[in-house]
């Protein structure tokens, strides 16, 4: 086992692994940014070294800064956390020539299913199904061609691409050529690549994923899946394990197919196969894999009762993976929801300051994975998530009750956050009933800018009146003697109370 180990990230994440190292004995050390000298990984680790300002492309994203750190700290190994380096060939090769284990796959696993078109091609070959669409490598002319071929709509998805960047939905022909040039300037701004390919969209679907664990000994084994549905803008909000769309037979096709996906690779470390589920035909169709630790590894981690972060560190000390496919049963129901500095009420706008208040939700099945820290300054220059708030129930009504129980006791002040916004999904209807698919969002944010719509008109409709009424009243007393009081119109129109754009 590991003596010591670096942790090349920040925020939740680096202190979830900080931890998991500590149960294990494992001596950590921390890197951080100029923003983040007093951030709690910080404050966790045995020894931090600084990398650089406050720009992840100056610090975080620096290989050659974290590698010398971890031969100053003289680390046995490297956990890239997910983020920044976490899937990036390049950095697990510089661990592997520095000396230093990069706690995940290997350097060829991550390249081939980091470009999305080669791990279609490459899982392919292993009878894995795939959403119809293109190769890469087309230019612009023949992608208009080959749209036309796959039908409208359709999404346009940049080769290197994750977290939604680089990806647009085309909904008719009209809008391919502009669409195609936005996906290409995005992905080449974010990924230093502007390759794209195209794939059908599945407008009823639903993003199913599963986690597998691979050792060095030959054993891989699946996990069972996560429901990650929930999203805007393809960032997905809330996450649980199980699904309610998957019964027991195609739980077990699925882990097969995620495993045939995994040995494609010969993938060693955990990794996340992602699905679409189409509704409308009952097949599901790969994604992509996440070859790193996922953001929603913890409701697996509920349901299962296997710690993946632990698991990952043995694995990459060369340990045979101690579970086998039998010993995982899944027990319960889990569901988790990304606390980020956001303002929901305000399209999500990132919302940055000092934390002046913060009580934490305990008790039964609660699980809080937070930086967050009364006085800690939470910084725009990173992603705004926060903390993570997981919570286990015997059944998924029993969850659901538990996440609006903790949602309503987390407190943070100082700063907006999207709490709000996960009161008001944990009270939909169609999120209870588990009828969702990825237009959720997207549906409900219409819906509810239409009925705020209608409300304010209808309350403004009502001011005027009273203002109208009032100012004739008025005209009636203007010089009146008898000592009529005048009343403040603004005041009185101002208490006809709105109840807001509620979710």
């Amino acid at each position: 086992m590991f003596k010591k180990v670096l942790v090349a990230n920040r925020g939740e994440i680096a202190v979830r692994v900080l931890r998991a190292c500590e149960e294990r004995g494992i001596s950590t050390v921390a890197v951080f940014s100029e923003p983040d000298r007093t951030a709690l990984h910080v404050r966790y680790a045995n020894e931090a070294y600084p990398i650089g300002p406050a720009a992840s492309r100056e610090s975080y994203l620096r290989i050659d800064k974290i590698i010398d750190v971890a031969r100053k700290a003289n680390v046995d190994a490297i956990h890239p956390g997910y983020g920044f380096l976490a899937e990036n060939a390049e950095f697990a090769a510089a661990c592997i020539d520095a000396g230093v284990t990069f706690i995940g796959p290997s350097p060829d696993a991550i390249a081939k299913m980091g470009d999305k078109q080669t791990a279609r091609e490459t899982v392919a070959k292993n009878g894995v199904p795939l959403v119809p669409g293109t190769h890469k490598g087309l230019r612009d002319e023949d992608l208009k061609g080959a749209a036309l071929r796959i039908g409208f709509p359709l999404v346009i998805k940049a080769t290197a691409g994750g977290g939604g960047k680089g990806m647009r939905v085309v909904h008719e022909p009209g809008e391919f050529t502009s669409a195609l040039s936005a996906a290409r300037r995005e992905a080449g701004n974010a990924f230093g690549n502007e390759e794209v390919y195209l794939e059908k969209y599945i407008t009823s679907g639903r993003h199913i994923e599963v986690q597998i664990l691979a050792d060095s000994h030959g054993n891989t084994i699946h996990l069972g899946e996560r429901e990650c549905s929930i999203q805007r803008r393809h960032q997905k909000l809330i996450e649980e394990s199980p699904s309610v769309a998957i019964d027991d037979k195609m739980r077990a096709e699925l882990g097969k197919i995620a495993i045939a996906a995994a040995a494609s690779v010969n993938y060693v470390n955990a990794g996340t196969i992602e699905f679409m589920y189409d509704n409308k035909d009952n097949k599901f169709y790969f994604l992509e894999m996440n070859t790193r630790l996922q953001v929603e590894h913890p409701v697996t981690e509920m349901v299962t009762g296997v710690d993946i972060v632990k698991e990952q560190i043995a694995i990459a000390s060369g340990r045979r993976m101690r579970y086998r496919q039998d010993d995982i049963v899944a027990k319960g129901w889990s569901i988790e929801c990304r606390i980020t500095a956001e303002d929901p009420f305000n399209n999500f706008m990132p919302n940055g300051g000092t934390v002046t208040y913060l009580k934490e939700p305990t008790g039964p099945g609660v699980r809080v994975e937070s930086a967050l820290y009364r006085g800690y300054e939470v910084s725009l220059f990173y992603d705004p998530m926060v903390a993570k708030l997981i919570v286990w129930g015997e059944t998924r009504a029993e969850a659901i009750l538990r996440m609006r129980r903790a949602l309503n006791e987390y407190r943070i002040g100082g700063i907006k956050t999207s709490i709000p916004f996960h009161q008001e999904i944990m009270d939909s209807t169609e999120f209870i009933w588990g009828t969702f698919d990825t237009g959720f969002i997207s549906r409900r944010r219409l819906s509810a800018s239409e009925r705020a719509s209608n409300e304010n008109a209808q309350i403004a409709a009502v001011a005027a009146a009273l203002i109208a009424h009032e100012a004739g009243r008025r005209a009636v007393h203007i010089g009146d003697n008898n000592g009529v009081s005048q009343r403040n119109l603004w005041k009185q129109a101002g208490r006809i109370q709105s109840t807001g754009g509620r979710w």
